[in-house]
């Protein structure tokens, strides 16, 4: 059996399965890491400056937005969390957003490791 070489998000769309079953979401974001920190860029076209809430907790970036619209009496609401693998120097994340796009950056702190545990898997 082939394995398929589209984004699980995608590939399960073309099944019919629903994405909040799976929690694939949509693809509003990109997270990836560099050398020495996590880069998070969110799609949020439509959003001024102000209007986007970016906050870190315990290991935990929340990005929230909201967007009011009396003219066509519209709300949009975005809402997401996020955890990383490893510690965060939380003093240095810094946030830009331009064009549309909420770009984070996470420096990863000095010598931190992927936390967790590893499993053994059984044949």
């Amino acid at each position: 059996m082939a394995l398929p070489t589209t984004t699980p998000s995608s590939w399960l769309r073309s099944m019919d399965f629903p994405s909040q079953l799976f929690e694939t979401g949509g693809d509003d974001f990109e997270l990836y890491e560099e050398e020495d920190e996590f880069v998070l860029d969110v799609e949020l076209p439509g959003f001024d400056v102000e209007e986007i809430d970016v906050t870190w907790d315990d290991g935990t970036l929340n990005v929230a937005a909201q967007h009011e619209d009396a003219e066509r009496n519209q709300r949009r609401t975005y809402h997401r969390r996020f955890r990383f693998p490893k510690r965060v120097d939380d003093e240095g994340i810094a946030a830009n957003y331009q064009n549309g796009i909420l770009e984070v950056r996470l420096p990863v702190s000095e010598g931190a490791t992927t936390r967790g545990k590893a499993i053994e898997v059984e044949a």
